[in-house]
């Protein structure tokens, strides 16, 4: 068979599965957002160490690395472009705003609204593409810098921050007892925005490493929390 199947690339494809099944479940009439917000958080821990285990390997041949740069991209585009935008989908099919009354039906001075969204939600992803494509074109270049200067930081916002982002709104959602559908949608937006900007960000230490996977648990456990309450 084609491709690599061994350790090193493992959890790029359990964050692809992950991002898949989100879709699935955010999508589809049994599902619901929150629930694909778990398997988006669950790609984003299998991104935080998939590097770091690949690296692991001493021995990888340069097609195995250049296999795993592109399989990464493309998990990532699945996981944290088109997910997110499968779960503010969803929210918009559940929300009470917009399934109590179909406003955009019934009355056509609302008619813009679910465009718009839409609208939104397909730049994030053309967004995610068109950053995630970039760092594949100049993966070379940037691998000679960091040799050279020892780079420690990211161009833009990396893409895989919408798996703390996305579930911090959902939960605002949740507990503020209001309806975030269009705030979800101006937070992707931002987002979008910033993954194609040329500001500079440092790379999280080992330190920061801890804390974003501290938010995660604590975010991931209020979700499992709202489901547990509400819907199990």
């Amino acid at each position: 068979m084609i491709g690599v199947y061994d350790y090193t690339v493992i959890l790029t494809y359990l964050s692809m599965i992950s991002g898949c099944t989100g879709i699935i479940m955010s999508m589809s009439g049994v599902g619901h957002p929150y629930i694909g917000t778990l398997f988006l958080m669950l790609s984003g821990l299998c991104d935080a160490f998939d590097g770091m285990v690949a690296r692991k390997k001493k021995n990888r041949t340069e097609m195995e690395k250049k296999f795993g740069v592109q399989i990464d991209s493309m998990s990532d585009l699945i996981a944290f472009g088109m997910l997110p935008l499968a779960i503010g989908v969803a929210m918009l099919r559940v929300s009470s705003r917009f399934t109590d009354r179909p406003y955009w039906i019934t009355e056509s001075k609302y008619v813009w609204y679910p465009i718009l969204l839409v609208a939104i939600g397909i730049a994030y992803g053309l967004a995610g593409m068109i950053r995630l494509a970039y760092f594949n074109a100049t993966e070379d270049e940037r691998a000679a810098e960091a040799e050279e200067k020892g780079r420690q930081y990211f161009t833009g916002l990396p893409i895989t921050t919408a798996a703390l982002v996305f579930p911090f709104v959902l939960i605002l959602h949740f507990f503020l007892r209001f309806d975030f559908s269009i705030a979800y949608y101006v937070v992707m937006a931002l987002l979008a925005a910033l993954f194609l900007g040329k500001f500079k960000m440092r790379k999280p230490g080992r330190a920061g490493l801890i804390i974003m996977i501290a938010i995660g648990v604590a975010e991931f456990s209020a979700i499992v929390w709202i489901l547990l309450r509400n819907w199990i």
